[in-house]
């Protein structure tokens, strides 16, 4: 038994030298849990803690492809098949150049708890590759799919793995593997999640992060009595996951006042309408372009090349780009601008140091864990639909998305809760651990 979190990190840290990402995800988990572990003394005997820290499979193996011009391009591809107790792995896909095992260790442990927290049974995964999509063609973004799928069908399946998409992967790149993996397992099974309606996904798939982000950000301001309406938001990222935040933000009355991508930051201070989104979503997903067009586009609006949001005055700030987003100036300068509620979209888009700043000022801040966990929990309703050879209505998945979302914030209340305020990583943390420690109790030293 270690004597404190601390020693427990360090030994995490000589035992995975160079995973900063992977320190970082471990390190606000232990911290949370280790009151519970130590007074829980068949967690101790089943050493838990050791055992859920390491990923019981880490793949990796090489995608050879042919670009355009006939060259042969080697890229590195890996599945991290993290934790299985309470279900077959789940977790993305994602193709960026900064791709490495820290990165998808950290995701892959992240995804443990968050798909624990949605209720349903599946275990946490992730994968992905160091290739770039950004530049490529229809064909050699289709060759290098099939070639990664070539390897990953070999360790995927309905009842085993079951990965979707992330940064990179959208539904173009998932139906390339698709079919690859049909091709060569001769199967119709749902393997992937995040495929097109009509060859077995499921409506509200593309929304879900995004909805069940803002669905977590509604339910928060309501233990204060408050809701979104009339509320100026600040997001970051103009992805899928920024664009239906912003969507549900509108629907709900809130105006949101900025998008961002890796070169800069816009604000409009009139408000990212439906219309205005409707050109967004037109330049991000079919043009492939950058965010700075909108500013080019729409009279009012600013752009700022190599800024991110977080300068920019607003009450909630919902985070859907990437990791480590904020930095701890960054959210000094949102609590001192006035933002009271912090809602991540993005899987850990807070540096631990932003973190603390938040939990300092008592504002209203929801790990990715819990506030984006939309996306796995719509996954999981496409896995049933797909095992019920059934599809659900807008309506029916939309309904079960949102009262997922509902229960994930009950749940870091019932955890989280320290007098007049609730502290949600530690809910979060502590709701997701206890449902898979448990399991890995029950099922014995595996």
């Amino acid at each position: 038994m270690y004597s404190s979190p601390r020693e427990f990190i360090e030994n995490v840290k000589i035992k995975n030298p160079e995973q900063f990402e992977f320190h970082q995800a471990v390190t606000e988990v232990v911290e949370s849990i280790w009151p519970l572990y130590q007074k829980d003394l068949r967690y101790q005997e089943a050493n838990i803690l050791e055992r859920i820290i390491e990923p019981e499979r880490m793949i990796t193996f090489r995608i050879t492809w042919t670009n355009d011009k006939g060259q042969v391009k080697v890229n590195r591809g890996y599945r991290i098949q993290m934790n299985s107790a309470i279900g077959p792995y789940k977790g993305g896909i994602r193709f960026h150049p900064t791709v490495n095992l820290s990165i998808l260790k950290f995701l892959a442990f992240e995804q443990v708890f968050k798909n624990s927290l949605t209720t349903l049974p599946m275990g946490g995964g992730k994968g992905g590759s160091d290739f770039d999509p950004k530049g490529k063609s229809e064909a050699e973004i289709m060759r290098f799919c099939q070639n990664f799928m070539i390897e990953l069908q070999r360790h995927i399946g309905s009842n085993t793995d079951v990965p979707a998409g992330d940064i990179g992967v959208g539904g173009r790149e998932i139906g390339y593997m698709y079919g690859m993996y049909k091709k060569i397992r001769n199967e119709f099974t749902g393997a992937l999640t995040g495929k097109a309606l009509n060859w077995g996904g499921s409506l509200i798939r593309p929304e879900a992060t995004g909805y069940g982000c803002t669905y977590f950000a509604e339910e928060m301001l309501k233990t204060r009595n408050d809701t979104l309406k009339g509320k100026i938001v600040a997001i970051s990222g103009s992805g899928n996951v920024a664009q239906h935040t912003v969507e549900k933000v509108n629907q709900l009355g809130g105006k949101v006042v900025t998008l961002s991508d890796s070169d800069g930051t816009i604000y409009d201070k009139n408000g990212i309408d439906p219309d205005k989104l409707a050109f967004v979503f037109d330049l991000k997903n079919h043009k492939r372009g950058r965010i700075k067009e909108y500013a080019k586009k729409f009279n009012g609006a600013e752009y700022f090349a190599g800024k991110r949001p977080w300068g920019i005055k607003c009450q909630v700030a919902l985070p859907c780009a990437t990791q480590n987003e904020i930095s701890c100036e960054d959210a000094e300068t949102l609590v001192k601008n006035g933002c009271f509620c912090v809602t991540e979209g993005a899987n850990m888009p807070t540096e631990p140091k932003g973190v603390e700043v938040f939990l300092k000022n008592k504002i209203l801040y929801a790990p990715g864990k819990a506030a984006n966990a939309g996306g796995v929990a719509t996954s999981g309703f496409e896995m049933s639909q797909n095992s019920l050879r059934l599809s659900w209505t807008r309506e029916e998945v939309d309904q079960r998305l949102y009262c997922i979302m509902k229960s994930i914030h009950a749940t870091c209340v019932k955890y989280g809760r320290d007098g007049d305020f609730i502290n949600y990583v530690n809910g979060a943390n502590i709701g997701g651990f206890v449902k898979v420690a448990d399991a890995m109790v029950d099922q014995g030293a595996i």
